[in-house]
């Protein structure tokens, strides 16, 4: 056997492309296969997905999710907000009611799509405990 016919050895898992694994979780689904349902309640993380059997009790987004949820409902309502004043100037209490509640529903809305966008991340950069035992 010559030195050229030696290939060296190749690693166990292959590499999980990052935007196929964050568009996944932002649609709430398993980032290995498209399929299971990521999340069992508003934000509460499957522990293995349903449909492939990837373990996901190891992904912990923390604070994460929510600090970026606080940061965009906040920009986009600030925007928002001046230009609802600055085109219309209504009431200064049907402003608040209205924006209230806006913020309420976009936060509600954006926030277990990013928690799962942050899961399908560590997914694929294999944070938080993923084994190479695991499904690609």
């Amino acid at each position: 056997m010559t030195a050229e016919t030696i290939t060296p050895p190749q690693p166990m898992t292959a590499e999980r492309p990052i935007g196929p694994a964050l568009s996944r979780g932002w649609r709430r689904r398993c980032p290995a296969c498209g399929k299971g349902k990521l999340l069992t309640g508003y934000l509460k993380v499957a522990d293995h997905c349903p449909a492939c059997g990837a373990e996901m009790f190891h992904q912990r987004a923390d604070d994460g999710p929510a600090y970026l949820t606080i940061l965009l409902v906040g920009h986009i309502m600030a925007v928002a907000l001046h230009i609802v004043w600055s085109a219309f100037r209504p009431a200064p209490i049907v402003m608040a009611l209205t924006f209230s509640i806006g913020v309420v529903l976009l936060a509600l809305y954006l926030l277990p799509r990013i928690k799962g966008a942050f899961i399908g991340l560590q997914w694929s950069r294999k944070m938080h405990g993923f084994s190479d035992k695991l499904p690609d």
